[in-house]
C-alpha cells in the first residue's frame, strides 16, 4: 500500500530545499545582458543538470553509503545539522552560503555557461538537496514503489524552477526582493522543522544500532 505520509514528506522536503523561487533573483542578475534565446538555453541547462545530479544521488546513494561505511543514522544527523544551518540562513532572508559562496558568486559573473554553474549546481542541486534525496532514498518503506515519491519530488521541483525561470524577469519585477525574501523565510521555517526531525531520527536510530533500546 502506498505510504502517502512518506510521499508527502519527501516531496515537500525536496521542494523546500531546492527552493525554485529563491533562484529567480540570481537568474535575473546572471542573465541580465543575455538575449531571450540565450536565457532559454541557460534555463534548459540548469534544469537538466539539477535533475541529473539529484537523480544520480537518488539512485546510487546507497552505494555511496556502503563505499564510505556510513550509517543512515549518522548521515541523518549530519544532514539534519546541515539543513538546519541552511534553514536558518533562509529565515534570515539570505541565500544559503552552502549553496553559493562569495567567490563562486563573483566567478559566476564571468562565466558564459551559468546554466551549469552556479544555477544548476549549487543553486538548484546544492548539498542540502543532495542530502535530502539520499536520506529519503535510504529510509525504510513498506512498498518499494514509495521511493518513486523521491523522484516525483525532484521532478516537481525542477519543473517548477523551469516554469518560474521562464517568467523570472516578470516575477522579479512584480514581487521584488522583499517578496522573494518573505517566501524564502517561510520555506526556511518548514525546512528547520524537517532538519530537527532528521536529527531526532538519527539519534534514535543510533541508539537502536547500539542496543540502547529497541
Amino acid at each position: 500500500m502506498v505510504d502517502v505520509a512518506f510521499g508527502a514528506a519527501a516531496m515537500a522536503s525536496i521542494f523546500a530545499i531546492v527552493d525554485p523561487l529563491g533562484v529567480v533573483p540570481f537568474f535575473s542578475a546572471l542573465t541580465e545582458d543575455m538575449t531571450k534565446e540565450q536565457k532559454r538555453d541557460v534555463i534548459s541547462k540548469s534544469c537538466l543538470v539539477a535533475t541529473a545530479t539529484l537523480g544520480v544521488f537518488a539512485v546510487f546513494g546507497q552505494w555511496i553509503f556502503d563505499a564510505f561505511g556510513f550509517t543512515v543514522p549518522a548521515f541523518e544527523i549530519a544532514g539534519g545539522i546541515l539543513l538546519f544551518f541552511v534553514a536558518f540562513e533562509m529565515m534570515n532572508g539570505e541565500r544559503p552560503r552552502a549553496k553559493l559562496t562569495d567567490r563562486e558568486r563573483q566567478e559566476s559573473l564571468e562565466r558564459e555557461d551559468v546554466g551549469v554553474i552556479p544555477l544548476g549546481i549549487p543553486l538548484l542541486a546544492g548539498p542540502g538537496a543532495i542530502t535530502t534525496v539520499m536520506i529519503y532514498m535510504t529510509q525504510p518503506v513498506g512498498d518499494a514503489m514509495d521511493k518513486m515519491f523521491v523522484f516525483a519530488g525532484i521532478l516537481v521541483s525542477v519543473l517548477t524552477a523551469f516554469a518560474l525561470l521562464h517568467y523570472a524577469d516578470h516575477i522579479f519585477r512584480r514581487i521584488g526582493r522583499t517578496g522573494t525574501r518573505a517566501l524564502s523565510r517561510i520555506m526556511g521555517l518548514l525546512l528547520a522543522a524537517i532538519a530537527v526531525q532528521f536529527v531526532i531520527d538519527g539519534v534514535l536510530g543510533t541508539a537502536r544500532l547500539n542496543g540502547i533500546f529497541v
